[in-house]
């Protein structure tokens, strides 16, 4: 039992010390947001190249 009030105890104090520091650096939202943005442009542009070597492969003539 004296360990669950340790640590209830050590848990209470990391939260009242984490909330009382207002500088604690960006949110995780806004870094998420870009890097799906990221993710999409390069998904746009592979699907783009995919698409224009295809046509280019589909033009190229094939031997008799």
């Amino acid at each position: 039992m004296q360990l669950f009030a340790y640590l209830h105890a050590a848990l209470v104090a990391r939260l009242a010390e984490a909330r009382h520091d207002g500088e604690r650096g960006d949110s995780p939202v806004p870094t998420a947001v870009i890097i799906f943005g990221l993710v999409a442009a390069a998904l746009a542009v592979t699907t783009l190249v995919l698409a224009r070597a295809n046509n280019w492969m589909n033009a190229v003539p094939t031997a008799p």
